[in-house]
């Protein structure tokens, strides 16, 4: 297969994508370079929000690298709890993205939309990520979002990442470290999720695995 090329302009560094414990740690396998969850070629620095998400008053403003763009599908469930879960769900993906394209892992998109353990990961992993001398570059785009539990203030959901134009890219020459297009370029993420005192639906617990079938397209 072609090895896929990007101007170094619109190139895409993605934070390895780890299955995480269900606790949110997770084991860090970003040396056998595999891509971070969350960006794409030719982005601007204002995020790509869902429909409803731009009747949010209270939406967060992201500011992404100028080659990284995120995309996110999301349709209105009709329930509004359901509504809100995975709308905040989809900020914490996009916080993440911002957080290692910035190099940056206590940005205040990451301190709201994440918490506990999730959040301890990944401060942990930007800051690990920028060291090893990397960054992101290229496309990230969620789609399939999926509210699978809400009891008690807190909630369950699913959705799916497509890595396939997301890549790394090294800081010092600004080059980005193409992959082979496979079905691991596709991640499925479950997640739980609790609402704070402002409202907001922030992540606690995160887990992900690659090439899931519910995820997998067309390359």
């Amino acid at each position: 297969m072609k090895r896929r090329t990007l101007p170094v302009a619109a190139a895409l560094a993605a934070t390895a994508a780890l299955l995480l414990t269900a606790c949110g740690g997770g084991d860090d396998s970003s040396k056998d370079n595999d891509k971070i969850a969350g960006a794409g070629t030719g982005g601007s620095a204002s995020p790509s929000p869902s429909a409803s998400a731009t009747a949010d008053k209270n939406a967060p403003s992201f500011a992404f690298p100028s080659d990284i763009k995120v995309t996110v599908e999301r349709e209105s469930t009709g329930d509004g709890t359901k509504d809100a879960v995975l709308r905040d769900v989809a900020y914490a993906a996009q916080a993440r993205v911002e957080a290692f394209g910035k190099g940056d892992g206590q940005t205040a998109n990451v301190n709201r939309y994440f918490a506990a353990n999730a959040r301890i990961y990944w401060v942990n992993r930007v800051t690990e990520f920028k060291k090893e001398g990397l960054t992101l570059t290229g496309r990230y785009r969620y789609y399939g979002f999926k509210v699978t539990d809400t009891s008690n203030g807190k909630a369950a959901a699913r959705y799916c990442e497509d890595q396939s134009k997301a890549y790394n890219k090294v800081i010092k020459t600004g080059k980005a470290q193409l992959t082979q297009p496979s079905d691991k370029d596709f991640v499925l993420y479950t997640v739980q999720a609790q609402r704070d005192s402002a409202g907001d639906w922030q992540v606690t617990q995160q887990n992900w695995k690659k090439g899931d079938a519910e995820c997998v397209q067309g390359q």
